[in-house]
C-alpha cells in the first residue's frame, strides 16, 4: 500500500494507538518498537482488543503470537483474520508513522513553528503557545513529545479547528532535526540556542551545531520561509541562510540594531523585564518605540530569551501587545522548569527537568543573584556528555566554589572522582534518606539535575 492508500484508510479509521493495551474500537495499531519492547508481538492482541487493522513490521508468518491463525494471510502485504480485523506488513512501522502523519499534516494549510534548541525549547514552545492563544487556535506539543514518536503523534492532533501549531523538535544524534523537520514540514522555525549537551550522542559541539541547524537548513531549502531569530547568539548567525526572511530579537538593546528588544528589570525572584518593538515595526520612523513592562512568574534571567521569542513571534502573527503582555504575565510553570515553591520549611528553586554544562552555569549564576540567604543547592549529574563528562563536571565544581553557599549536595557517580568538600550522593534515594534524618530548614534551595537523577522526587520532603 501507498501511504496515500494508508492514509485514506486513516482517514476512514481516524485513530491511530501504539499501545495494544489501549485500542479503541475501529482504530488502527501501529507496531512501534525499540531496545525492550516490540509492538509486533502484539498485533493480534489489539485486532482481539478492538482494532479494525494493525501495521507491522515483521514478517507476520513468523510472529510467533500469531501462531496458525497467521496462515490466514491472503498475502505478506495485506491480509485479513478472520473475525479479527486486518494486518497490514510495512517495510517500517516507525517510517511509516512519521510519513502518514507529514500526509496528515499536508491536509493543513497552516503556519507551523518549529522550534528546537539546547535549552529553553519547551518553555519556549508553552510561551509562544499561550502568546498565539490570545488570538488563535493552537495546536502545540503537549509536554515533552519532542522525538521521533512524538512529533508524529502531535501531527496527528491536527484538526480543521486549528489556525496554528507549535511543534517542538529535540535532538540526540545527528539528523535527528532533519528528520523531525521533514516530518512536520514546518513553515517557519526557532532555535533558541546551542550548547554542549547530549555529546555523548553527538560526538562532538560542532555536530550539536549542525543538528540544530538542520532546521535552518530545511526552511532554506523549502524557500519563502520565516526564521525567528536570537540575534545575541552568534553560531546562530553564522549557520543563517541567507534565502529566508528573518525576525530577529534581542536582549541588549545597546546591541542590535532592527530587533525586538528587551532588557531585564529586576529577578527578586520572578523576572521582570521590559521590551520594545523593532524601529521598522513603526509607521512614522520619527517615532520612538514605547518601552513595554512585564513582570512573570518565571525564575531566572535567562528567560528573558524565552520571553522575547515568544514576543518576536507574536508580533508576526498579528497579536495585539496587551494581549501579548498579559499571556506572559499569566503563564506559570508546572514541569519543573524555572519553578519558585515556598514549603512549611523552604523556599525552593526547582529545575529538575533538564541539565546539561549550559543550562547548570545560567542556573547557578541566576541562584548567585538571588536575594535570600542561607543558600544550599542540590545538584544531579549531568548526563550524555560522552568523554567531556568528567571535565564538565570539574568545571561545574569549581563554578560553585564562587559562590556564596552554606550546603552543596552533589549526586551521582559522575561526581565521585572529584575532590571537593560538598557532599555526595549515590542516588536520589540517598538524598532522602539524609532530608529525614536532618531537615534543612529556613534555606533558598536551588534544586537543578537531568530528569535521570529523579530530584523531582524532593520538593515535597523539603
Amino acid at each position: 500500500m501507498t501511504i496515500k492508500e494508508l492514509y485514506k484508510l486513516y482517514q476512514e479509521h481516524p485513530c491511530i494507538t501504539t499501545d495494544s493495551r489501549d485500542c479503541p474500537k475501529g482504530s488502527i495499531f501501529l507496531a512501534l518498537k525499540g531496545d525492550k519492547f516490540n509492538g509486533n508481538k502484539f498485533a493480534l492482541q489489539a485486532l482481539e482488543n478492538g482494532c479494525a487493522y494493525a501495521i507491522v513490521d515483521e514478517d507476520p508468518s513468523n510472529l510467533p503470537c500469531l501462531g496458525e491463525a497467521s496462515n490466514a494471510l491472503a498475502s505478506p502485504k495485506q491480509g485479513r483474520l478472520e473475525g479479527s480485523g486486518s494486518l497490514i506488513y510495512v517495510p517500517n512501522c516507525l517510517q511509516t508513522f512519521k510519513d502518514l502523519a507529514r500526509e496528515h499534516r499536508r491536509q493543513f494549510q497552516i503556519p507551523i513553528i518549529g522550534i528546537t534548541g539546547t535549552n529553553g525549547k519547551t518553555t519556549t514552545k508553552e510561551l509562544i503557545a499561550a502568546v498565539l492563544s490570545k488570538r488563535y487556535n493552537v495546536l502545540y506539543t503537549q509536554g515533552n513529545f519532542n522525538n521521533d514518536v512524538g512529533v508524529p503523534k502531535t501531527l496527528f492532533r491536527l484538526t480543521k479547528e486549528h489556525d496554528i501549531a507549535v511543534i517542538e523538535m529535540g535532538a540526540s544524534h545527528p539528523g535527528d532535526i532533519r528528520t523531525l523537520a521533514e516530518t512536520a514540514e514546518p513553515t517557519c522555525g526557532l532555535i533558541t540556542n546551542v550548547g554542549r549537551a547530549h555529546l555523548q550522542g553527538f560526538g562532538s559541539f560542532k555536530n550539536v551545531v549542525k543538528t540544530k541547524g538542520e532546521l535552518y537548513d530545511y526552511l532554506s531549502r523549502r524557500g519563502d520561509s520565516l526564521i525567528f531569530l536570537n540575534a545575541d547568539n552568534e553560531r546562530l548567525i553564522d549557520i543563517l541562510p541567507d534565502n529566508v526572511w528573518v525576525a530577529p530579537y534581542s536582549a541588549n538593546p545597546e546591541n542590535v540594531e532592527g530587533c525586538t528588544v528587551g532588557e531585564v528589570i529586576s529577578c527578586a525572584p520572578f523576572l521582570k523585564f521590559r521590551w520594545r518593538e523593532s524601529d521598522s515595526n513603526l509607521e512614522d520612523k520619527n517615532q520612538q518605540p514605547q518601552w513595554y513592562e512585564v513582570q512573570t512568574q518565571l525564575i531566572g534571567s535567562y528567560n528573558i530569551d524565552n520571553m522575547m521569542a515568544a514576543i518576536a513571534v507574536g508580533l508576526n502573527f498579528g497579536v495585539e501587545i496587551a494581549d501579548i503582555n498579559s499571556a506572559l504575565e499569566a503563564y506559570k510553570p508546572t514541569n519543573n522548569r524555572s519553578q519558585l515553591t515556598v514549603t512549611e520549611h523552604n523556599r525552593l528553586v526547582v529545575d529538575a527537568y533538564n541539565a546539561n554544562p549550559s543550562s547548570m552555569r545560567a542556573a547557578l549564576e541566576n541562584f548567585r543573584l538571588m536575594e535570600g540567604k542561607p543558600k544550599m543547592a542540590i545538584l544531579g549529574m549531568m548526563g550524555e556528555l560522552g568523554n567531556s563528562s568528567q571535565k564538565e563536571h570539574q568545571k561545574l565544581v569549581a563554578q560553585l566554589a564562587t559562590l556564596d553557599l552554606e550546603e552543596v549536595w552533589l549526586i551521582g557517580s559522575e561526581f565521585t572522582p572529584i575532590d571537593c568538600p560538598y557532599r555526595k550522593f549515590s542516588d536520589v534515594e540517598e538524598v532522602k534518606a539524609a532530608i529525614r534524618e536532618h531537615q534543612p530548614q529556613g534555606r533558598l534551595i536551588l534544586i537543578k539535575g537531568s530528569n535521570s537523577n529523579k530530584l523531582f522526587e524532593l520538593p515535597e520532603l523539603l
